[in-house]
């Protein structure tokens, strides 16, 4: 396992930690109550760490035959 699939824990905690700390109802965010927003935008993250990875994974790519360059 690369360093870079830790990146996968990110998501997790934003998920199952952080609300304990940001549950209120108060500030808005987008017009949505914080914590809804706060989900929100973890569904946008979770995305991008996965995207990263995905990129960032050269040799199961390699396998797959999926990366630019190859003679096909």
């Amino acid at each position: 396992m690369r360093p870079i699939h830790a990146l996968v824990a990110l998501p997790v905690a934003f998920v199952l930690v952080m609300p304990f700390f940001i549950n209120q109802v108060t500030p808005f965010v987008l017009g949505m109550p914080l914590l809804l927003g706060w989900l929100a935008g973890t569904l946008v993250v979770t995305s991008i760490v996965m995207a990263l990875i995905y990129l960032s994974d050269r040799q199961h790519r390699l396998a797959a035959g999926q990366v630019e360059g190859d003679a096909a």
